[in-house]
């Protein structure tokens, strides 16, 4: 994205095929999500997001989200 995503924000992603979902938050600490260590810092952050199909979280990259028109 070339803007910073915002919590609310409905974004896709590649995964098994285009994955949608919402940003949750911005990560800029090491975070555990489930099993997952995710290396977020302030120089690197990672987006929270949550998807639409199974409601599950994941962490992803700013440059690997795009944003979706509503």
């Amino acid at each position: 994205m070339s803007d910073e995503p915002k919590p609310g924000d409905h974004v896709e992603w590649n995964g098994p095929g285009k994955v949608r979902g919402t940003v949750e938050k911005k990560l800029t600490e090491r975070t555990k999500i489930g099993e997952h260590v995710v290396a977020a810092s302030p120089e690197n952050p990672e987006y929270l997001v949550k998807s639409d199909a199974s409601g599950k979280e994941a962490a992803h990259k700013p440059e690997s989200l795009h944003p979706i028109k509503d």
